[in-house]
């Protein structure tokens, strides 16, 4: 999913920023014409969703919170913090490690985790560059 985002950043870079993707002007009221806006390709519309929808879970918004506090955390450190079995939270660290937003590394019977330098940092990064582009 994260990968997804930067090649959208990259083409979306390619644009003008006075021409939208699709050529058209669109306006608040549906008159006027205003500044033109950029199309959101369908293939990165539904990552989005999907990586939305990953960080609205409670718990793995907490692993994310917790992991942004320490750099790595094995797996029962997790456990204990988030009161759920280890099950539970391996399934949440699976789903979070296949969206790229973090790794993990194996050290004997041990797995430990840790965010992935780029992997939420792009996913903010897409979101701030539009609001910032929208003047919010």
């Amino acid at each position: 999913m994260v990968k997804l985002l930067v090649e959208h950043r990259r083409r979306s870079a390619t644009l003008s920023p006075d021409e939208p993707a699709d050529g058209r002007r669109y306006s608040a009221n549906g008159n006027q014409p205003s500044q033109p806006l950029q199309t959101l390709a369908d293939d990165v519309a539904k990552d989005l969703v999907r990586l939305f929808k990953l960080l609205s879970d409670a718990t793995r918004l907490r692993i994310i919170y917790f992991l942004l506090q320490q750099q790595e955390f094995h797996v029962r450190a997790l456990c204990e913090l988030l009161g759920q079995s280890q099950p539970a939270v391996s399934h949440h660290l699976s789903l979070l490690r296949a969206a790229g937003l973090i790794e993990s590394r194996r050290q004997g019977k041990h797995n430990f985790y840790r965010l992935l330098p780029d992997g939420l940092d792009e996913v903010l990064s897409f979101v701030a560059a539009r609001m910032k582009a929208e003047g919010r």
